[in-house]
This record gives structure tokens, sequence and C-alpha cells, in this order.
């Protein structure tokens, strides 16, 4: 990193944080021009980015109209282009069907909602449609009793590991340089800029995006992000084919080609507790058990955990700083790190380029 005391900035873009959020970024400025650097305190992908199970839901994550929905909506539109190109520049292999959703209803209320959200759904156009239990018995033979379930055929998956990965690739492949162990102790407006403070030094951006998920307000104290565990099984499915992912109040299941079943996810205010628990793990085998029965047979491979970043309002922080307009907020994605990703990025890019 020598000659980094020049007078001018050393990057154009300095990106804080290496989720999928921060890799995101990082690669969509690069594309367009900007000497691009990324610094985070642990490993890429490490934080709420690791205990993702990827799924691709606005009508299940989003249900009604508002801000959030349009987002997720319009980033899920996004995503067939966004993932193609990924994989071209980084020459990965990345996991991403559209195999559709089937929420899961247990009793009358249940019922009720969910036709109300399928009839809410197909008047903007989306294939959902309501399933009663015969239906859904064809439809997932390892399912357990139900009531029936709306089936949303644009829903889908990432395998987030594998595009977060690729992401990060993909931006040092355009000469984005990434700083892994590197933790930004604070971020300070200057007259040509931002610089940011490291325990290796000052360094100097013309923009710098805060993207560090639930620990942005360590760094930026008008962020209010507050982190959430959420606590994620992975286990070695034996049972039927499981063609969709499938949704309950309890829980979500993901079926991994490998596979590999994704169980989660708790919602815990633990502060910044980072430990899986017992009681995490047993309330999603309960949840999952009651849903898939076979669960019980299932090779349980491993749990993990991530803090998610949420805000009072529900809504991400997406934008510029109001006392400082060369600092860049795009935090607080809660649930929806990896659905907004595509459209985060261009958002944050548009504002900088």
């Amino acid at each position: 990193m020598a000659g980094l005391a020049h007078a001018s900035p050393d990057w154009d873009v300095i990106v804080v944080g290496a989720g999928i959020i921060g890799c995101a970024i990082a690669r969509e400025v690069a594309r367009r021009g900007a000497r691009t650097a990324v610094f985070e305190a642990r490993s890429v992908g490490a934080g709420a980015t690791q205990a993702s199970a990827g799924v691709l839901a606005p009508f299940i994550e989003a249900p009604g109209e508002g801000p959030l929905q349009a987002l997720t909506v319009q980033s899920l539109a996004m995503y067939d282009d966004f993932v193609a190109s990924v994989a071209q520049e980084s020459h990965a292999t990345i996991e991403y069907r559209r195999c559709g959703t089937l929420e899961i209803a247990h009793d009358e209320a249940s019922v009720r909602r969910l036709k109300t959200l399928g009839e809410w759904a197909r008047s903007r156009g989306i294939d959902a449609r309501w399933t009663d239990r015969a239906e859904v018995n064809d439809l997932e033979p390892a399912l357990g009793s139900n009531c029936g379930g709306l089936v949303v055929s644009d829903h889908g998956y990432v395998r987030a590991p594998q595009l977060t990965s690729a992401l990060e690739t993909a931006a040092r492949n355009l000469g984005a340089v990434i700083h892994v162990g590197r933790r930004v102790e604070r971020v300070s407006c200057v007259d040509d800029g931002v610089t940011i403070t490291t325990a290796a030094g000052t360094f100097r951006a013309r923009t710098v995006v805060v993207a560090a998920g639930s620990w942005s307000g360590d760094i930026a104290s008008e962020t209010e992000v507050l982190p959430v565990r959420g606590q994620l099984l992975y286990v070695r499915w034996r049972g039927k084919p499981i063609s969709r992912v499938l949704w309950t109040d309890s829980c979500y299941l993901v079926p991994w080609l490998d596979g590999t079943l994704l169980i989660g996810a708790t919602v815990e205010d633990a502060g910044f507790d980072e430990r899986v628990t017992a009681a995490g793990v047993q309330v999603l085998l309960n949840a999952a058990t009651a849903v898939l029965p076979e669960i019980a047979d299932a090779g349980f491979i491993e749990a993990r955990v991530g803090l998610r970043p949420a805000t009072p309002t529900g809504l991400p922080i997406i934008g510029r700083s109001t006392h400082c307009s060369s600092i860049v907020y795009a935090t607080g994605h809660f649930r929806n790190g990896i659905l907004l990703a595509p459209i985060t990025a261009r958002l944050v890019a548009d504002l900088i380029c």
C-alpha cells in the first residue's frame, strides 16, 4: 500500500463491509470505472451473509403495498441478469433457482390470510395460486399435516455464500482491492472527501459507503441499526424430494441441489451475541419436524448464526448522509440483504457515479 499518503484521494470509493451488500456495491462501482477498495473487519461474507438461506420471496418477506415491497419486487426482477453477469465475470458456478415457494397453512386463520394474499398478488400480475390439502400433498409428498398452501412460482433462492464469493471475485477482476481483517474505527468528513481510520492507518476517498450491517452504527452514529440474531441449521435430507422453498409461520426450508436442507431462522433480540444456542437449535428442529416429519432422520451438518441489521422503520438505509454528502449508507437490510443486493448496488452506484 505504498503511496497512500499523497495529497489526492487514495480511492474514488471505499466500501466499509464485505457482506453481500458491500461486495455487490464494490463490484458495481468498479464496473463503472471507480477506483475501489473494500475494508472488512473479518473475512468476506462472515457476518449476516454466512447465515442466510438466500430466499428470494418478496411476496412472503414484504407482503402488502409499501416501499419495501416495491424495492424487493424490483430487485427480484433484476436477479436473472444479475446472477448471469456475476457468474460470467467471476467464472464461478452460482446455484440459483426460481423454483417457487409454497407457504403452508396450518389453521383457518392462515388459510384466510394466504388466500387474500394470493388474490392481491394475482391482481398485480404475479403467478400465485391457492392449493388445497390434496394438491399440496401431491406437489410435496414429504409434507406433514396441512390445510393447504399458497404457491408463488416466481420466487426462489440463491446460494448466498456462492454469490458473495463470486461478487468478491468479480470486483477483484474489475480492479477493486479488498482488505480483510481491517476494522474501520472511524469515518470522518474532510474538505475533499472522506477519511477512514484503521489500525493500519488512515485512508482517503472521494466517497465512503458504509455497508457494515449491524456494525454500521459503530462507524457512523447517525445510522440507527440494531442487531437481530438469526440461527440457521443445515441438515442432510434423506426423505422424499422437495421441489420448492417451504415456508410456515415458524420456519422456512430451502432445498439445495446437493441434498442439503436449510432450516431457518430464529429472530432473537440478543445484542451482539453471536453464539449458536441449544435453545435456538431446538426451536428450529421442532418447527421443521412439524412441517417435515422425516427431519428426525436427517443428518445434522451444522448450525450457523448471523446478526441481521434491523432498523426502527423496517426499511433499509440507502442514501447519502445528511451531514456529509461524501458518505453514503447501504445498511439495515434485516432479512432481505440477499434479495435486495442487486437494486442496492445499482442505487448506490447511481448516487456515486
